[in-house]
């Protein structure tokens, strides 16, 4: 199947030829159909599959075919609703390379940055809009923003902006939205919530599962290391040292996790950076175009990246810490083996992260195999068994070694305390 095949336009099809694309992957096949042909969809699919592709090319194609004329010209029609900065720029840049040659305008919002470029890039008029939730409300109290010309609204990342609470913006933003719309949901991960925001505001949808709900790509080579807390960095060095990796983005819990880790990385002589909810929007753009510049070895992050960072080619990524919530796990290791390259995910796991590993396995429907840990040379090759449990002191007691898969972890495994979010 080709591009041409699926019913788009000679002026996407030209671009998507310069661009070096020919086939459409499984979501594009599937989507593109559905979204031209006006009905409301709820797809599901792994990150780096090509899904933003999926709803831009379609909605892009709608706008050229149905001009409107003043004074609606200055008035959004398509309205992209996404949970991150960092997935809004990603949505803006596809629609800037596949839009390139249509004239349309395309406005982003997102809050951390000033509000007065924003309000003049809506002055002067947008078709399709890019907002995070939150500074979309802002702007729509202020008298900024006005969605009665909306014909197409797109949840993207549907599931990340539950977990993120934006539930009670989204129902604020839908209820300012004309009746007469298409919408398309789009969400990796199918919960019981997200389907019951189908539900509510999708209208005999098309449903498309391109993947298994909740799996990881399989270009991903997934593993674990067992490891004390204390000697996580250790490992993480050795790693880094020994394996010669180029471009690595690294997971921490929390912000505080993020900074530690970052100064330590420094301190041992590696190009790193560090982004965080912390962090203002020009640091985190600085942070990422560096890291795809490979001007930095080495990108810490939190969950907060998790999500909208499309990084090509990008060989590793570690969880220096789990994730708490097990949907998430599949979503930081989407940012390597994406559009079929293959990538290595790697999770150091200490006593207390025991738990989240049952988690995130019992969500994938396997068990992830336990390297040997290079710096635990007295245990040798069984060191892939070996795990302390919490109330065991390193120093004092002899570590427990399990040979057996199942009973490799300490029973009395506790998560750690919730810190602040990322």
């Amino acid at each position: 199947m080709t591009f041409a095949s699926l019913g788009l336009c000679r002026t996407l099809l030209k671009t998507i030829a310069e661009k070096g694309y020919s086939t459409p992957t499984p979501i594009q096949r599937k989507a593109i159909p559905v979204v031209l042909s006006g009905r409301d969809l709820m797809a599901s699919a792994q990150t780096g599959t090509g899904k933003t592709a999926a709803f831009t090319l379609p909605l892009l194609q709608h706008l050229i075919d149905h001009p409107v004329e003043q004074p609606l010209r200055k008035l959004p029609r398509a309205l992209v609703l996404v949970p991150t900065r960092e997935l809004a720029a990603q949505v803006a840049e596809n629609v800037k390379v596949y839009g390139k040659e249509t004239g349309l305008r395309t406005v982003m919002i997102y809050g951390g940055v000033g509000l007065q470029p924003q309000i003049e890039a809506l002055r002067r008029g947008v078709d399709l809009l890019i907002a995070t939730p939150g500074r979309l409300l802002d702007l729509i109290g202020q008298g900024h923003a006005n969605l009665s010309n909306i014909r197409f609204l797109v949840l993207d990342e549907a599931d990340r902006m539950l977990d993120m609470g934006f539930i009670h913006d989204l129902k604020r933003i839908l209820a300012l939205l004309p009746g007469r719309r298409q919408n398309l949901l789009f969400s990796a991960t199918y919960t019981r919530e997200v389907r019951d925001m189908a539900g509510l505001w999708l209208k005999n949808p098309a449903s498309i599962e391109v993947a298994p709900h909740n799996t990881a790509a399989e270009s991903v080579h997934q593993s674990a290391y067992l490891v004390d807390k204390s000697d996580k960095s250790s490992l993480l060095c050795h790693l880094f040292r020994s394996g010669e990796w180029g471009q690595t983005l690294v997971f921490t819990r929390t912000k505080h996790g993020a900074n530690r880790l970052g100064l330590q990385l420094d301190q041992e002589g590696f190009q790193v950076a560090v982004i965080h909810g912390n962090k203002s929007q020009s640091a985190r753009i600085r942070a990422l175009s560096d890291f795809k510049a490979s001007k930095v070895q080495i990108l810490v992050a939190t969950d907060i990246a998790a999500r909208g960072l499309d990084i090509h080619q990008l060989p590793h990524v570690v969880n220096f810490e789990l994730p708490n919530v097990a949907s998430d796990y599949v979503h930081r290791i989407g940012r390597t083996g994406r559009a079929g390259a293959s990538g290595q995910a790697i999770s150091l796991v200490c006593p207390d992260e025991t738990v989240y590993l049952r988690d995130i396995e019992k969500l994938l429907g396997k068990r992830l195999p336990v390297e040997v840990n290079p710096l635990n040379r007295k245990a040798g090759t069984q060191a892939s068994r070996t795990v302390l449990t919490p109330d065991e002191t390193p120093r004092n007691q002899p570590q427990r070694t399990r040979t057996h898969h199942a009973a490799r972890f300490g029973k009395h495994s506790n998560p750690p305390r919730n810190r602040s979010p990322s």
